[in-house]
């Protein structure tokens, strides 16, 4: 089978909750990484196009969902508030994207074999 479009595959994981719910995946994996860039939940929020209570209500639920705290929260003062990821969070990063570079190059290798001639 030959044919002239240039096909690709793409995999996305996702952690669901027992009913279904997305409780974590790429888009909680990059509102945590613009955590730890922009050290506030706020910032990153803004940079993602992101109402500030939205990313808090994504924080809150895939803690829930984990058993975990993902943010170290500090309030206002002198220098402003601000927010930076716990260790259970950044390990959480590491083994996401370890998990999902592991699952990339098996898809793509899996994709070539079977639809190479594409």
């Amino acid at each position: 089978m030959k044919t002239t479009n240039d096909l690709r595959l793409t995999v996305t994981l996702r952690l669901l909750d027992g009913e279904g719910q997305r409780r974590f995946g790429p888009g909680v994996a990059a509102l945590l990484e613009e955590v730890r860039e922009r050290r506030s939940l706020r910032a990153a929020a803004g940079a993602m196009g992101m109402a500030y209570s939205k990313a808090w209500r994504i924080v809150r639920s895939a803690e829930e969902a984990l058993g975990c705290k993902l943010l170290d929260s500090t309030i206002g003062g002198r220098n402003g508030g601000g927010a930076a990821l716990t260790p259970e969070a950044e390990a959480l990063l590491a083994d996401w994207r370890a998990l999902r570079d592991e699952v990339d190059a098996f898809a793509r290798q899996r994709f070539g074999e079977r639809f190479g001639d594409l």
